[in-house]
């Protein structure tokens, strides 16, 4: 997410309303943009304090490393501890094999608290 090629865009953020914010992730998250996502997230997390849903768009994401899942596994104890649920939509067949192989797919999609899912 931070080495793009020209075509491709930066992460975006869209808030349709003060409960909700939609970031659009392109690229690969690895190594070394595992620390943008997490700071951006954050960003937006301080940013909106009524927030309860956010929701990582991943369609556009073509590789996940050990780094980018480490980001999303901080990232889900962080709005699971302040009760706001993790969305990961449009997940492609590559990201979803890794979250179910290392076993973190229902934990990343559950509700805050809840029991795990395997739903985004």
């Amino acid at each position: 997410m931070t080495s793009y090629p020209p075509d491709e865009r930066c992460p975006t953020v869209a808030t349709p309303d003060r409960h909700t914010a939609h970031l659009h992730l392109a690229g690969e998250l690895d190594h070394t943009t595992a620390d943008e996502l997490l700071d951006l997230a954050l960003r937006q997390i301080a940013a909106q304090p009524g927030l309860r849903s956010l929701h990582l768009n991943c369609a556009q994401v073509r590789a996940c490393d050990q780094m980018g899942l480490a980001a999303l596994l901080a990232l889900h104890r962080r709005t699971d501890a302040a009760g706001i649920r993790l969305h990961l939509d449009d997940r492609p067949p590559a990201l979803d094999r890794l979250l179910t192989v290392t076993g973190t797919l229902g934990p990343l999609t559950a509700p805050p608290g809840g029991s795990s899912s395997t739903t985004g």
